[in-house]
């Protein structure tokens, strides 16, 4: 057993062995390339010329003014493609150009991941293919134009519920299928390790700079950030772990309510199981079997979550809790009208915490909300929530 591929009782590396031998590649490769000067200095300057980073950490004054504490937001939305996803696509990308890798190819839920890898790949002169369930079509179609815009394939899943699950596992079937020569630019903190390792580092920066972005404002008291398969919350976590004084909150999606059986509040009604590769708390049957979920947002609708996430959870480290779609949408509203920020909907679940947590503080605070992504790509979405029918283009 790779000890280094668990988070306490969590992780792992359960792929066939058709796999194997590529994951073990694909560790040492990543191990030499990390700290090669060479690697990260054009992986930073990237990151600043490319994607606009370092993102701004901006005080929500009027937001603040209604809770009665002092928000910040961490503004991923603001980065080139629109979220935090970038982060970690251009890292990947970057480490299959040096692996001589010619194609790559994602799964994506929201669109996002899918747009960042097919972004990293036309950057890179990579062929790129995207595997997105069809009902994520279907409610993302800007993503997927932005997709196919920049060369892009993007491959309609018709399995299951037609979900990010079923892209995930679509995924990395093509991958076994071509593991010789293909790159799989896995897009969250999931799957058989070292992929969790590396996507918590390519997404470290965001936690790096909050941390010091919130120096002149004294202690970060509380770091909220939304939780699908966990790389946006893990990402601003990763910085603070240590620091026992940061109150850390993954909010996930509790859908119609976690009391019913439409929703995809992992942590807070699974359990113990294997999914993608990973052992990890997973929504099951009592006979292992995955439970369809839902979610109003298509990046937070998975059955599973990244393992570190699970092991975070078991030792109490961070609290998870559950938001409803209905609470997401008002708080999509409340902050799109309060400062003038439309966010992703799996970022307003982390906005919409806030709700519950203000009131019972004790004394003022500084709190941080990560705003993943911004919310260009779900304004279909919001137009048929709030107007009962379809945008006409």
């Amino acid at each position: 057993m790779n000890k280094k591929s668990y988070y306490g009782n969590f992780g792992g590396q359960f792929v066939p062995e058709t796999i194997m031998n590529a994951l073990i590649d694909l560790e040492n490769e990543y191990e030499k390339t990390i700290d090669d000067k060479k690697f990260r200095d054009e992986f930073q300057s990237l990151l600043k010329d490319f994607v606009g980073r370092e993102t701004p950490l901006y005080h929500a004054k009027n937001l603040s003014e209604f809770y009665g504490h002092n928000i910040f937001l961490k503004r991923e939305d603001l980065n080139h493609t629109g979220a935090h996803k970038i982060n970690n696509a251009l890292g990947q990308a970057l480490l299959a150009k040096r692996m001589g890798k010619k194609k790559v190819i994602a799964e994506t839920g929201a669109g996002q991941h899918g747009v960042a890898a097919a972004t990293a790949a036309a950057l890179l002169g990579m062929e790129c293919d995207v595997y997105m369930g069809a009902v994520d079509i279907e409610r993302q179609r800007l993503n997927v134009f932005r997709m196919e815009l920049l060369g892009a394939r993007v491959i309609s899943v018709e399995e299951g519920l037609k979900t990010l699950k079923e892209a995930t596992t679509a995924a990395i079937q093509a991958w076994v299928n071509e593991v010789e020569d293909v790159f799989y630019i896995i897009g969250s903190v999931v799957g058989p390790y070292p992929y969790p390792k590396m996507v918590k580092d390519f997404q470290s920066v965001i936690g790096d700079e909050t941390k010091k972005q919130m120096e002149k404002y004294g202690n970060t008291d509380c770091i909220i950030a939304c939780v699908g398969g966990g790389s946006n919350a893990m990402g601003i976590f990763s910085a603070f772990l240590d620091n026992e004084d940061t109150a850390l909150y993954g909010i996930e999606a509790g859908g119609k309510g976690i009391d019913t059986e439409e929703h995809a509040a992992t942590l807070s009604m699974g359990s113990p199981g294997i999914l993608h590769g990973m052992k990890t708390y997973v929504l099951q049957d009592k006979y292992g079997r995955i439970n369809p979920v839902h979610s109003i947002s298509a990046g937070l609708d998975y059955p599973g979550v990244g393992p570190e996430h699970s092991y975070l959870f078991d030792t109490k480290r961070v609290t998870y809790a559950a938001v409803t779609d209905d609470e997401a949408i008002e708080a999509l509203l409340l902050l799109t009208q309060k400062e003038g920020i439309i966010p992703a909907i799996e970022s307003a679940h982390a906005v919409a915490y806030l709700k519950k947590l203000c009131p019972v503080l004790k004394e003022k605070k500084n709190i941080v909300v990560n705003i993943s992504g911004r919310g260009d790509k779900d304004m279909h979405t919001v137009f048929s929530i709030l107007k009962g029918g379809e945008i006409h283009e």
